[in-house]
């Protein structure tokens, strides 16, 4: 027996920068019993849902499902008269909120994590965790085509403990869309600031019939170009499972099946995506079936003791035409551009760290020796951004930052200019074209405000702005 057969798609949960890696290998015989073990038992107490815990909105055009047993994920979703699209096989599918920090591994009042899953670290999940103890709802709202819930999640790799934290999701219907807020409140006793980690926004797993993974992926966003299918197939004989990773550069992606139909997601903003198909060539299966699509638009954040993190996203049944189409009605308007308000925006550290939440006002990060600051994956074209601002207070340390680029479709910085600065905020546009070769397209920015490694550790960077201009 293929014991991976159960536990890969639970593999999924490292997803480090700057995508998700290649996921574990077998180690032994005795542990993969242990955890084919432990995914039956997860397994079996998924299917005894009972059916008075769910909790139906329907608009006319299409019905969606949560389960209050498993924290209000998303368990069910269909376009009238039509099958549930949502995979149920066990507790860590659905479509849930998912959240990843430290410690690497995480061992509260000395309880181990499942050997199989001490890479994971910190994580709570919305449903519940791998032995079967399920999250607890704690607020519950329904109005018309709108539902409320509130949870305590459990940690998906321990053995009965809550997260220190509480999810919520409003979710709303809107013809064939479902337009989703989801937000994470932590109130950890921990306070140590852990490195960013890549985020899901959220996972959502479809059942087998829904296993073309499209999405577009060119450079040529909003213009109707032809759309990309990515090819990603695990079989179950796979001895791991690596998902796919790709930049989504018009923010979405869809599992459909052979006639082109199914379920897409639209994440403002995010352009960095997982997914794949984890299944036997058959493309044959439903809610309870192993067999599963799998998509996640994501992020590297840091999320803080104390952090309240919110984000949206929207559901789209229906033909592919059709998802396209709701992603180019929202299709931006302006070149990336980032203020730091109250927000890191999903930029995130090297050999740093900053002020902690909340944020007030900009980004207060501590001048380590090789202190760098990275950008979300984003996309501007040479031809529509000639200048880059940068609005910050530099210490008197400080007498140079150095600007690196990453190429569309490669994820390493290699084109770099030095900017002189001096102490005090100040806004520097910075012109691109000094930059040797800048031409094509970008998707990523770097800043190392002291290239010399020359600041002492008290010196602190405050950045408010960082903005491509045209």
């Amino acid at each position: 027996m293929h014991f991976l057969f159960f536990i890969s798609p639970k593999m999924r949960k490292s997803l480090p920068p700057p995508f998700p890696p290649k996921e574990l290998h077998r180690s032994s015989r005795s542990l993969l019993m242990l955890l084919f073990f432990l995914y039956c038992i997860s397994h079996a107490n998924a299917q005894k849902n009972s059916a008075n815990s769910m909790r139906y909105i329907d608009n006319g055009a299409i019905k969606l499902g949560i389960d209050l047993n498993l924290g209000g994920a998303i368990t069910y979703l269909s376009e009238k008269g039509k099958p549930n699209m949502i995979n149920n096989w066990d507790w860590g599918r659905q479509i849930q909120m998912s959240f990843y920090s430290g410690p690497v591994p995480y061992e509260p009042d000395g309880k181990k994590p499942h050997k199989g899953w001490t890479f994971i670290g910190w994580n709570p999940i919305q449903s519940g965790d791998v032995v079967g103890n399920r999250s607890r709802v704690t607020g519950f709202k329904q109005t018309g085509n709108s539902l409320y819930v509130r949870c305590i999640p459990m940690h998906w790799p321990l053995d009965n403990v809550p997260g220190t934290c509480t999810y919520e999701c409003w979710i709303q219907l809107e013809g064939n869309a479902v337009k989703v807020r989801s937000r994470m409140i932590n109130y950890r006793p921990d306070t140590t600031q852990y490195p960013a980690r890549g985020q899901e926004l959220p996972a959502v797993y479809t059942n087998a019939p829904y296993h073309r993974l499209v999405t577009y992926a060119g450079t040529q966003p909003y213009t109707y170009d032809s759309v990309s299918f990515i090819k990603n197939h695990n079989l179950p004989q796979t001895p791991s499972i690596q998902w796919a990773a790709w930049q989504a550069t018009e923010n979405w992606a869809a599992c459909v099946n052979e006639d082109g139909y199914g379920l897409g997601i639209w994440k403002e903003g995010v352009q960095r995506f997982s997914g794949g198909y984890y299944g036997d060539s058959s493309f044959k299966g439903g809610s309870h079936d192993v067999s599963t699509g799998y998509i996640s638009p994501g992020s590297i954040d840091i999320l803080d003791h104390n952090i309240s993190y919110g984000y949206n996203y929207v559901l789209i049944v229906g033909a592919l035409d059709a998802i396209r189409n709701y992603a180019y009605q929202q299709m931006p308007q302006a070149l990336p551009s980032f203020h730091f308000r109250n927000s890191r925006l999903q930029w995130y550290y090297e050999n740093t760290k900053d002020r902690g939440w909340p944020i007030r006002g900009c980004l207060e990060i501590t001048l380590n020796p090789n202190a760098a600051l990275l950008s979300p994956v984003i996309f501007w074209k040479a031809t529509d951004a000639s200048r880059l601002l940068i609005d910050a207070q530099w210490p008197a340390s400080v007498k140079k930052a150095r600007i690196y680029l990453s190429r569309f479709g490669v994820s390493t910085f290699e084109d770099h200019l030095d900017v002189d600065v001096q102490p005090g905020r100040r806004q520097y546009v910075i012109p691109l074209a000094h930059i040797g070769h800048y031409k094509g397209a970008f998707n990523g920015l770097k800043i190392q405000p002291d290239p010399d490694g020359k600041s002492m550790e008290q010196n602190l960077l405050k950045v408010y702005t960082i903005a491509l201009l045209k």
